[in-house]
């Protein structure tokens, strides 16, 4: 098979859903920034583009009708570059990238563009949901359609993970992220972006629009306490989850550049990264959080590495519940697990987060000396997916 080298990655900052500077940003505008901003940095010229694959979760309004092709001709790739849009959930923009990756591979492709995007903001109150539950499914597997809050409580009552524990977590993400962004350790994957935001009064009700420029995630709280942590009501219907220990609603997108290896060293291009594989697996759909604990040892297995091989890892956290379970039973490393914080402090746009966090790991992983480092993520449905990369 043929090596595959990440030559490029680029990302916006993550804008909060609803209220962020996103807000009023349509999907082909988020994917088209990137996709340009990558192959700038890649060095490399759009006609020479043989696929862009792009992952999106709510593949509706503003990111539907095959975004990702919407985005690559925004990005003046030209109508003879072709593109394609997949979903696997939280994982589409990792599962994306896998999908460039085994093209370069089997000698399909030498340059593929890939990440994925998700606009919140402008899709989650437009979402269709005509026959959106089938029945028999349903009777057979009722977690298919419980909702990611719904999953999360199963976690933490099936496995007796607290409250406090998970708030715990949820406050060292927000010190970490803090500490990260004043260190400027975001700053070479974020693409600033020009957009223009759609302003809303305390009650949500327009309030005119302004356009800025925007470079730096604005999702974390700095002033997160534990105290302030312990205040918070759980969420409608729940027990432990509440708004500080959750990922957050938000939008953004990411893309990288993958290339022949043979072709990235033949060229001298900025090689920050090598793809060396990726797994995914199944388990219950009612605690789908757990993915991670499925999809990781087979990921390992496969290339003949432990737990302790890997220098670097980055786990999504769509809960703290659900990170901490992974950890724990995984036996990851505290102090290489998601060292500048994750979703809970950064945000979570479904379908860009797998790419964001190749993206990011690569980058840290450089700057911290390691070789290996693991993505992985939960997936809705009942799922994990996990992606193995070597540092450059």
């Amino acid at each position: 098979m043929n090596g595959v080298a990440i030559v490029a990655t680029a990302r916006t900052p993550i804008g909060r859903a609803g209220r962020g500077a996103l807000n009023d940003t349509h999907g082909a505008a988020l994917g088209a920034h990137v996709i340009a901003a990558a192959l700038q940095r890649a060095r490399v010229a759009a006609d020479a583009v043989d696929d862009v694959v792009l992952g999106c979760a709510w593949q509706e309004g503003a990111t539907g009708g095959n975004i990702a092709r919407q985005a690559s001709l925004r990005a003046g790739l030209g109508a003879e570059v072709p593109a394609a849009t997949l979903d696997r959930k939280c994982a589409s923009g990792l599962n994306a990238i896998a999908v460039g990756a085994n093209a370069i591979r089997s000698g399909e492709a030498e340059l593929v563009v890939a990440g994925g995007l998700e606009s919140v903001s402008l899709v989650q109150d437009h979402r269709n949901r005509h026959r959106a539950v089938d029945a028999v499914l349903q009777a057979a597997w009722p977690g298919v359609y419980a909702s990611m809050i719904e999953t999360a409580e199963n976690v933490a009552r099936r496995h007796a993970i607290g409250r406090e524990a998970q708030d715990a977590y949820a406050l060292q993400s927000q010190q970490r992220t803090a500490a990260a962004q004043a260190a400027g350790a975001f700053d070479d994957e974020i693409a600033p972006i020009d957009v223009t935001q759609q302003l809303r009064d305390p009650a949500g009700a327009p309030g005119g629009r302004r356009a800025l420029r925007f470079a730096r995630d604005e999702g974390n709280r700095p002033d997160t306490s534990k105290a302030g942590l312990a205040a918070l009501k759980p969420v409608a219907g729940a027990s432990v989850v509440t708004a500080g220990n959750a990922s957050q609603l938000s939008d953004g997108a990411s893309a990288c550049v993958l290339m022949d290896a043979r072709r990235a060293e033949r060229t001298g291009a900025p090689v920050l990264g090598l793809w060396r594989g990726f797994a995914v697996a199944g388990c219950a759909p009612d605690e789908m959080g757990v993915g991670p604990v499925h999809a990781v040892p087979r990921l390992l297995q496969r290339h003949g590495l432990g737990v302790a091989d890997i220098g670097l890892w980055e786990l999504n956290e769509a809960f703290a519940v659900q990170v901490l379970y992974c950890r724990d039973r995984l036996g990851i490393p505290d102090d290489r697990l998601n060292v500048n914080g994750g979703a809970i402090s950064i945000g979570h746009p479904f379908g860009m987060s797998g790419s964001r966090l190749v993206g990011h790991a690569l980058i840290e992983g450089r700057r911290r000396g390691v070789r290996h480092a693991v993505v992985t993520m939960c997936v809705g449905g009942g799922m994990g997916a996990a992606a193995l990369l070597e540092i450059a």
